[in-house]
């Protein structure tokens, strides 16, 4: 018998698993659409904004450098473009496989294998450390051809920086070289506007003008997006705002003069500070010897820096800026100065010279060749009277001639706007004190001042201040912050202005004490120990000669140069201003372990003087023997300053570029190589052109992330110039 189904409970299950299932469908489907709704909706502009990144790259246009150039215009520094050939680490299985096999496409030197491997590893994996740099163009077509070969390996326009004159002046200028870790770190603390004004840059200045005006030479950092393909290259540009360039630095200095008294250095060690006492320009900044620059823009190569940094001569040291010397007898004018201004001397006081100064039983001695006898203020200062100063310096005490001096300019910073001034010396009761932590070494002992009169002891200070105390006390107290920068150049509107300098309130010095100095130095020059160098000068001007003791010397041990080593031998100095009644110059040189002052010193301060006030430039045999130390008045025929040509300079591809003048209109940034690799969307100028200062240079592409390889060069101490013990007790103080 056949078992009837019951129809309406099989319909009504069947309904149930139909809804069920509906049911199901629906829940699913409300699933998409809430997820579609959190999508489209509420999470839509910012998926909107990734999926935007994925396909728009966003890259820094790095501003082209500003220029730097002399006060008539002559440009010093400037800009390149060249094509660099660059690895980067995280990409590349072997790095030393790889540059192997770049080596038979390009030409990979030893020394380019040794800079890759010092920025290896001063950098992050992720950056791009160039193998090669300045490609030729046959060089770049070689590796384009291959580059599929190479992975990680691309080429990049990036602009270089370059100093047409080299060595020229290279101490003002300083130099640009690779952010290093210390710098990214410091950078980390600026302000956000101006870390992203910084995005992609990934060289800053390191000393010099490029060090202290880096914020107007670097510019705006302008950007570009572009969209990309999946493998990360460039497709086509979508939008840009271009880089605002650097403005243009103009300084004081005359690099024709800066040219003529580097020459006149020759081979010897030295600094030459003058500044125009009317208003702080510097008008020139010598330090001796020089180095070249541009061994530093790209990374400078270990031999290179060995020679520099071991050197005897200390190239890498400013002297004008950090090197601390005695001052000699060019300190005795400033102590006659103090004497009249605190009533411890007269005009008319007669000292009698008799050639030693006795004192605790300590003999302090005068040069055999002085004359000696009665002294009033200005005879000792126009024959350089050692005992006048001597007892003068007993009647003052350290604290009143530290009180006196400071406020010259002795023993603080000038406020010059170069970085890395460094305050000498100018001793006192306090200072030994804090300078010395043994109990009998921090006493001041009444002998130690005797040798203070005539500019030795512990006295230490740079060209720059003794340059700077001449122009305040022929200024009749006027002061001002030494200026290396005369205008800054906006490079958009061409407005020129001059840069912020703090107000210095006048010293209350009295016209007759100070004219009564200036008459004295300009005695110097007319029967004083300057007289020969200055014999047939067209103008009038008041100098000071000075020699002073590298080394101490024993109480009764006689001094001959032949016989000690160059380097312990007495240092050569010379202060001066002119003219006389109106002075436009001020001026201190130094001529390291060269001897007496009116033999080295003196006569570079003559010439000095006379291209500045008359636009004398000396003959090529005159040139000679001041460089040989042997000069007194010039000799052979001179030339019209004006009329001489300028020193050669070249740019960085050997072209001769002598003369080139800043341009006349705002050079426009060209865009950046926005991906690794796309040398379609921007190419940089050809060989041989310095864009910067000629066109538009082509910005590079840069990583966000500032890289790191090249440290900079440690600034070098000033020399170590402390008195040895023998010094207080035996100055000889020549002159």
């Amino acid at each position: 018998m056949t078992e009837l189904k019951n129809l309406e409970q099989e319909l009504g299950r069947f309904r149930a698993r139909l809804w069920a299932a509906a049911g199901f469908v629906l829940f699913c489907f409300g699933l998409l659409t809430f997820r579609l709704v959190v999508l489209q909706v509420m999470r839509h502009d910012d998926l909107a904004t990734r999926a935007e990144a994925n396909r728009v790259a966003v890259v820094p246009i790095v501003p082209n450098r500003g220029l730097i150039v002399d006060r008539h215009g002559v440009v010093l520094a400037n800009n390149y473009s060249a094509y660099t050939l660059e690895i980067t680490p995280s990409k590349v299985d072997d790095v030393e496989a790889t540059i192997n096999a770049l080596a038979d496409i390009v030409d990979i030197q030893a020394r380019d294998r040794r800079r890759f491997k010092r920025l290896r590893e001063e950098s992050k994996s992720f950056e791009s450390i160039p193998i090669r740099t300045k490609l030729s163009d046959e060089e770049v077509a070689r590796f384009i051809a291959q580059r599929f070969r190479f992975p990680g390996v691309d080429i990049q326009a990036r602009l270089f920086r370059h100093y047409p004159y080299g060595e020229l002046a290279s101490h003002v200028l300083g130099y640009i070289g690779r952010i290093n870790q210390r710098e990214a770190q410091a950078m980390d603390d600026w302000p956000e506007e101006e870390q992203a004004n910084y995005r992609g840059t990934e060289y800053i200045g390191k000393l010099g003008i490029e060090q202290s005006y880096e914020r107007e030479l670097h510019g705006i950092t302008g950007f570009e997006e572009v969209e990309t393909s999946a493998g990360g290259r460039a497709v086509r540009r979508l939008r840009s705002n271009p880089a605002t360039p650097g403005n243009t630095i103009h300084l004081s200095i005359d690099i024709k003069l800066q040219s003529l008294i580097e020459r006149l250095f020759g081979d010897r060690r030295g600094a030459l500070v003058a500044i125009d006492p009317r208003n702080g320009e510097v008008l020139a900044f010598v330090s001796k010897p020089t180095f070249d620059p541009n061994l530093f823009v790209d990374g400078i190569d270990s031999e290179n820096w060995k020679d520099l940094n071991e050197s005897a001569d200390k190239p890498l040291l400013n002297r004008a800026l950090r090197g601390t010397y005695p001052p000699g007898s060019t300190y005795k004018p400033f102590m006659a100065l103090a004497a009249l201004n605190t009533g411890k001397r007269r005009p008319e006081t007669i000292i009698m010279d008799s050639g030693v100064f006795m004192f605790g039983g300590h003999r302090f001695r005068s040069p055999e060749n002085e004359r000696g006898g009665a002294m009033n203020m200005r005879r000792a200062i126009v024959e350089s009277s050692n005992v006048y100063f001597y007892s003068l310096a007993n009647e003052m005490g350290v604290d009143l001639i530290h009180d006196q001096m400071e406020p010259l300019g002795f023993g603080r910073l000038t406020g010059i706007d170069l970085k890395g001034e460094v305050t000498g010396i100018l001793p006192s009761t306090e200072w030994k004190r804090k300078a010395y932590r043994r109990p009998e070494q921090r006493k001041w002992y009444a002998g130690e001042t005797i040798s203070l009169g005539i500019g030795q002891g512990y006295n230490t200070f740079t060209m720059l201040q003794m340059a700077t105390a001449l122009s305040t006390v022929v200024s009749n107290g006027q002061r001002f912050q030494p200026r290396v920068v005369r205008e800054i150049e906006n490079i958009v509107t061409r407005e020129r202005m001059a840069p912020a300098r703090e107000a210095i309130e006048p010293l209350p010095l009295k016209p007759e004490h100070t004219g009564l100095v200036r008459e004295a130095m300009f005695g110097v020059t007319q029967e004083g120990t300057g007289t020969r160098v200055f014999a047939g000068a067209g103008y009038l001007s008041g100098g000071k000669t000075g020699t002073a003791q590298a080394v101490g010397l024993r109480q009764n041990e006689k001094y001959v140069a032949s016989r000690m080593d160059e380097y312990r031998r007495d240092h050569s100095l010379y202060e001066a201003f002119a003219p006389v009644d109106n002075p436009r110059v001020a001026l201190a040189v130094i001529v390291e372990n060269a001897g007496f002052g009116a033999m080295a010193a003196a006569p570079i301060a003559r010439r000095v003087l006379d291209y500045l006030l008359l636009d004398i430039y000396p003959s090529e045999e005159d040139i000679a023997l001041v460089q040989q130390g042997k000069a007194t008045a010039p000799v052979g025929t001179p030339r019209k300053a004006s009329e001489v040509p300028l020193p050669k300079g070249t740019d960085a591809f050997g072209a001769d570029v002598t003369g080139l003048a800043a341009p006349s209109v705002a050079p426009s940034s060209a865009p950046s190589t926005p991906a690794s690799g796309a040398l379609s969307v921007v190419a940089p100028q050809p060989s041989g052109v310095a864009s910067g200062a000629l066109g538009s240079p082509v910005a590079p592409a840069a990583p966000l992330v500032p890289s790191s390889p090249m440290p900079a060069a440690p600034m070098p101490a000033a020399p170590a110039v402390a008195p040895p013990a023998s010094t207080a007790s035996n100055p000889r103080g020549t002159p």
